[in-house]
């Protein structure tokens, strides 16, 4: 068993019940491909999970028949049947440029906004030091996307005067508890997705124009075994945790 990373216990809101966990994703079919068993075991135990998706997805074909302005619904209606399948509550689109996502101000802000109107509980979000998974380079959405998520998450959505025009839109500071980041070189957490991997699995099926459904369940079978090989159970999914809420 991998030593160091332990397992991510039953999370719970302050108040000892379930909360509303809010993830921050740049791409549709990003939280499928990656923390999607997770998702599905915590709306199972209760949660509220809200979808934020950066990016249009516009970009996610190289067929010169298929332009980002066709793409762009086709990728919108594969996140939302793969919401509707987890049990998701609510998807937000951004509808940033696909491809070219930078951590501007403007982007921060929107998820400070967010944040604030929903008020999560934990956040999950793309580790954005990661530039490298094996042999795969890390899209630069991905980090942007998670470095807007960070700093979102602290300062901004706890600091009642970053970003003052939230106060005149009625957004009070909120103090986020817990952030997940997926993708971390140095994971210190593992969840337990063996009860909802097959759930994982048909949510990704969704991204039809992305992915072919029998690799896709080759694929996260694989990954997630892997993972799950590590720490003794069939199907893992692993995070970097940060507690930002010292309790009294």
């Amino acid at each position: 068993m991998a030593t160091g990373v332990v397992e991510a216990t039953k999370p719970l809101g302050p108040d000892g019940e379930p909360g509303t966990c809010l993830v921050i994703m740049a791409h549709p079919d990003d939280a499928e491909f990656t923390v999607a068993g997770t998702v599905a075991r915590w709306i199972r135990d209760g949660w509220r999970v809200i979808y934020v998706v950066c990016t249009d997805g516009s970009r996610g074909s190289n067929d010169a028949h298929m332009p980002p302005s066709r793409m762009k619904p086709i990728r919108r209606a594969e996140q939302l049947e793969a919401a509707d399948i987890l049990g998701v509550h609510t998807v937000v689109f951004l509808d940033y440029e696909d491809g070219t996502v930078q951590p501007t101000l403007g982007l921060r802000r929107d998820l400070t906004r967010l944040i604030r109107r929903f008020e999560p509980t934990i956040v999950i979000s793309q580790d954005p030091s990661a530039h490298f998974h094996g042999d795969y380079i890390n899209h630069p959405d991905h980090r942007a996307t998670g470095e807007a998520a960070l700093h979102a998450v602290f300062p901004s959505a706890g600091t009642r005067f970053i970003f003052p025009e939230l106060l005149e839109e009625g957004l009070e500071p909120h103090r986020v508890r817990e952030l997940f980041l997926y993708g971390s070189p140095d994971p210190d957490v593992w969840v337990d997705i063996t009860e909802t991997v097959d759930l994982k699995i048909a949510a990704l099926k969704a991204h039809r124009s992305q992915v072919r459904g029998d690799l896709a369940e080759v694929w996260i079978r694989a990954r997630a075994g892997d993972i799950g090989k590590r720490f003794g159970v069939a199907y893992a999914e692993q995070f970097n945790r940060m507690s930002l809420v010292r309790e009294s």
